[in-house]
């Protein structure tokens, strides 16, 4: 059910550009009941994927993982890129724009 729901709420987000601006070029998903992936691709040049999977399924650890990465165009022309990882630890973002936490 995670997974639909997760699934449900990047569509909406995909989907609540007006159609007659931005068109979608590419959109695959598969939603299995314990795993997930999607790419989309917009005719604006931004980019999407992610997979997802349960983690310790039918015990209390059950967590969801998800890795991905998404670009976009910004104001200045230039293409920014986030990959990331969704799990039990957080959030983890990386980009080459992105500043880094110096080293304790």
């Amino acid at each position: 059910m995670k997974f639909v729901i997760i699934l449900a709420c990047l569509a909406a987000v995909a989907f609540a550009a007006p159609v007659d601006e931005v068109q979608i070029l590419r959109l695959d998903s598969e939603v299995l009941p314990e795993s997930f992936s999607y790419a989309l691709e917009t005719s604006d040049g931004n980019k999407q994927e992610a997979q997802g999977h349960l983690e310790n399924v039918g015990t209390e650890e059950e967590a969801i993982s998800v890795r991905g990465s998404f670009s976009f165009v910004a104001d200045d022309g230039q293409t920014y890129t986030i990959n990331y990882i969704a799990d039990k630890n957080g959030y983890q973002p990386q980009g080459a724009h992105l500043p880094v936490a110096p080293e304790a």
